[in-house]
Formats: structure tokens, sequence, C-alpha cells
């Protein structure tokens, strides 16, 4: 099941999208929340007339660091021996389409293209074994980074929290299996990122285990797994591109603040 959350004449709204991409997608109405087992309005739209928005609102979003031991070279340095964690704010997600604002006090904003999982059901305290169980399902995220910020700050909060900084979308896939997935980042249509999940330091089991031993997750509630070698910077006028397989792709235009 795919599901996605678009803005349509009446509203917003949950829905189901059924057909594959590049065919005539139509959006099916979820009642309420996608979580559990969806029920249906019966209200359908062409994919193609409505607007596609980032498919969940998580309460918080946790991203887990040099998760690449590539991506933690380039970093200069080791990929850790336990799982670095740290958040962005809700008010950071957007959606496929909506423009990264690059913000006139930084001169390096990197494009991190990722592996995100949804949380499905409140957790705490869940054992690798039972990860799988309190996944909702998977969609892609880009964690746009003021690098310059970071670097500066030595945490991580203001380089990572910019409003826009956390694309996602454009849907969440509840049936691909994550352990071995291609990930891949254009920049106007040239790769700059090339790897696949199998290549994560620390599987998601592991990250789930982790997370939840720290906090307690919520319904819709992000975890972005980390981002392959290849990072680098976006300019104003540019458009950055990541696609997963069985995912789609998710594409977004960057624009000066």
């Amino acid at each position: 099941m795919r599901i996605g959350r678009i803005a349509h004449p009446q509203g917003v709204a949950f829905v189901s999208i059924e057909g594959e991409p590049d065919t005539d997608q139509v959006a099916a109405e979820i009642a309420e929340h996608p979580f559990g087992d969806p029920t249906y309005t019966g209200r359908k739209w062409p994919l193609a007339d409505v607007r596609v928005l980032a498919p969940i609102l998580p309460s918080k979003v946790i991203c887990v660091g040099k998760n690449y031991a590539d991506h933690a070279k380039e970093m200069g340095g080791e990929a850790p021996a336990s799982p670095v964690i740290f958040l962005k704010p809700s008010t950071s997600v957007v959606g496929p389409g909506a423009s990264i604002r690059l913000p006139a006090d930084s001169e390096q904003v990197d494009f991190e293209g990722e592996l995100a999982a949804v949380i499905g059901m409140p957790c705490r305290d869940v054992s690798p074994a039972k990860a799988k169980d309190v996944i909702l399902g998977y969609t892609i995220a880009n964690d746009v980074t003021a690098r310059d910020q970071q670097r500066a700050d030595g945490q991580w909060t203001r380089g990572k929290g910019h409003d826009t900084f956390c694309p996602l979308g454009p849907w969440i896939d509840t049936t691909v299996d994550p352990s071995d997935l291609r990930i891949r980042t254009e920049l106007d249509g040239a790769v700059q990122q090339d790897s696949t999940t199998a290549n994560l330091v620390h599987d998601l089991p592991t990250l789930v285990a982790w997370i939840s031993r720290v906090m307690t997750l919520l319904p819709g509630d992000v975890i972005l797994t980390g981002t392959p070698a290849g990072v680098g910077p976006m300019k104003p006028g540019q458009t950055v591109s990541i696609s997963i397989a069985g995912l789609g792709t998710l594409r977004n235009p960057v624009v000066a603040r």
C-alpha cells in the first residue's frame, strides 16, 4: 500500500495511491488517519489533479549521523560504534515540489538523500526483533544541512533545523523491504550519490531499538537512517532529486530565502 497526503479542492486528506508511477494514478481518500486498518470515504481524485504534500506530519524527526562508512570518511572520520542521533523540528518538513529555502546566513547548504522509516504505533523499548512491527512504512527524505553552521556550532540543531530542511515524500510504502534498496541523488540531473541501504552501518532494527530506549516513538514519527557519500552544496535555481528503488522520486527546487 502507498499512503500519501494531498491537498484537494475540498481540503487535505490522507489517501491510498493506486496505480504505478508514470501511469494515470488515482488518490483514494482514507477516512481520518492511515494507522491500523484504514477505511475509505469513497472519494477519489486523479493524482495529476491534486497537490501532493509531505506524506506525514511527524511530532519529531529523529536522524542518524554518519551511518554509511563512506560518508563518515568523507566527513573526516570513522563510522561510530553506536548510532549517533539528533532531531529536526517538525517545522522543517515540506513535501515533494516544495522549495528548499536557503538561509541568507549560510554559505553552504548541502543535500543528503536518505531512506526514512515512519512509525506506525506508540512504542518504547522495542527489541530489534520487533522493530518491523512498529514501522508503518518507508519514504524518501532529504536531510538538508547548512554545513558551515553545523561545523561552527559543534552541535547540529541550527544547521539541520531551518524551515524546509526536511523534504519528505512522495508517499509511504508499507510493503517494501528496506534492507537493500538503491538510493540515488541527482542535482540538476547529474548523479551525486549512488549507493544501497545494504551499506547502512546500523540497520533499521538496530536503530529503532536504540532510539526507542531513549524516547517514546509516536505514530507518524520519522526516522532518517543516514546518507551515503557524495553530499554536496545546492544553489538557488537548482533542483535536487532523490530516488529510492520501490519508493519513487522526491524532487525539490532550491531558492534563496
